[in-house]
């Protein structure tokens, strides 16, 4: 029984004492900036495990090569980490803002400008607010009108059929998306009417109107700098809409109906 407990006791320092050897000076520098002092274990295309400070031993923690900017090992000598998996930037360097404006609205005599803020990858709130400023055309009986329209959504990006291991998003705000959305429109305008035997008046009023959308498009990311985005949407507003009434926010398609559409162009930059 002595021998015995002399040998557990033996067994216990020497472990303490190989414990305490480990030395932990290697860092890993991630792409956010954050420094990591641990002791590098092992490096793989896909893969570094590291023995953390603070740690048991026991646990081997690892990390994704892409989210490693370099190492810096003990004797001073630094690798950087290139992902093989992917060329993609990493998203903690991407810009998550977007400002929008609206390409051909200005030829109907609005201007519409749009903000997107990302709040995480495949997901971004957008608002909208449109300023409504068209000159009365009375000849074309086409109606001039002044106002405002306000629309925000909640957009989806697409998610893929299927996965591999080093998938990444080309950029946090590219890709396919639906987005739900709600629009706000009001408006005073001035229709002209012209008659077969010559006479005309002039019509105003004001319209008031709320909508549901469904939007479906995609936005393509260059350089993490400029936004492309292209959409189509349908939905229903509150109450009839005049079809010979631009509302803006929305195009009516008929007389008698609250179904709507909506599309358009935007450039944007991000920042």
């Amino acid at each position: 029984m002595k021998y015995l407990t002399t040998i557990l006791a033996f067994v216990f320092l020497t472990s303490g004492v190989l414990f305490a050897q480990i030395e932990y000076k290697d860092q890993l520098v991630k792409r956010d900036g954050k420094v990591i002092k641990c002791k590098i274990k092992e490096i793989g295309d896909d893969e570094i495990k590291y023995l953390e400070e603070g740690i048991s031993s026991d646990v081997v923690i690892g990390i994704d090569v892409s989210k490693v900017e370099k190492i810096i090992f003990a004797n001073g000598t630094e690798r950087k980490m290139d992902n093989a998996m992917s060329t993609y930037e990493d998203l903690s360097k991407q810009r998550k803002n977007d400002i929008k404006f609206n390409l051909f609205m200005p030829i109907t005599g609005g201007y519409a400008f749009t903000y997107e803020r990302s709040l995480k990858p495949a997901r971004s709130l957008e608002f909208e607010l449109g300023i409504i400023s068209k000159s009365d055309n009375n000849e074309m009986e086409i109606p001039g009108a002044h106002g405002v329209f306000f629309k925000t959504g909640y957009k989806m990006m697409r998610s893929p059929d299927y996965y591999i291991r080093g998938m990444k998003y080309a950029h946090i705000l590219k890709g396919g998306y639906v987005k739900p959305e709600l629009a706000f429109t009001t408006f005073n305008y001035n229709r002209g009417n012209s008659y077969y035997d010559g006479s005309s008046e002039s019509q105003t009023g004001t319209e008031t109107k709320f909508a549901i959308l469904i939007n479906l498009g995609k936005q393509v990311i260059y350089t993490n700098s400029f936004a492309l985005d292209f959409y189509i949407g349908a939905g229903y507003a509150l109450g009839e809409v005049d079809p010979e009434l631009n509302y803006y926010a929305f195009t009516s398609v008929s007389e008698n109906t609250s179904f709507i559409l909506t599309g358009g162009l935007r450039i944007g930059f991000l920042f």
